[in-house]
């Protein structure tokens, strides 16, 4: 059941240059050991296949961060574990890129918290679901959202688009309205 929420916050997005750096080491390690196998005669068209589809997508993501956007290896990464599965022995490896690929979209999912009248979720993995209850105060003031949980616990995040004062009014308004109908 899809629910809808009358404000989901996404949260500013960190960079991603920790994760970028490492999914381009794990591509230019795997070129190598292509590039070793390639020269020791131990030619596959599968291997070949491997090298020209990294190089094709660390081009296109290359070209994908110079235009500002955000750039994701997984097809690179999965090209690498396709190339890793019909090296000897290299399947434990293929599972680590693969395994790599995977959770590289995960970690740059944008992180978002929505709000409705009966709860409040991030959208975390797993997602994270409150209730109101839990909440002592829920503000967004400069483009900062504050959340004070019960539990002494207290998250301020910037916000990815900077609201503009009657944004920022309304879901005070919404939250306010929420946190006192519930105490």
């Amino acid at each position: 059941m899809n629910r809808t929420y009358q404000f989901i916050i996404e949260l500013k997005r960190p960079s991603y240059k920790s994760i970028n750096w490492i999914s381009q080491l794990m591509l230019l390690l795997s070129l190598a050991a292509f590039s070793f196998v390639f020269f020791q005669g131990l030619v596959q068209p599968k291997i070949i296949f491997s090298i020209v589809g990294i190089i094709a997508w660390w081009t296109f993501c290359f070209w994908q961060s110079k235009n500002g956007k955000i750039v994701y290896y997984r097809i690179g990464l999965l090209f690498a574990c396709l190339g890793w599965f019909f090296i000897q022995n290299g399947n434990w490896i293929a599972l680590i890129f693969l395994i790599a690929a995977i959770l590289e979209k995960q970690a740059k999912f944008p992180q978002e918290i929505a709000f409705d009248n009966d709860e409040i979720v991030f959208n975390t993995f797993p997602k994270k679901k409150y209730n109101w209850t839990d909440f002592n105060n829920i503000i967004i003031k400069d483009g900062i959202i504050t959340i004070d949980f019960k539990n002494n616990k207290l998250l301020q995040k910037e916000i990815q688009s900077g609201a503009n004062a009657q944004d920022e009014q309304d879901f005070n308004e919404f939250c306010n309205s929420r946190l006192h109908t519930i105490s």
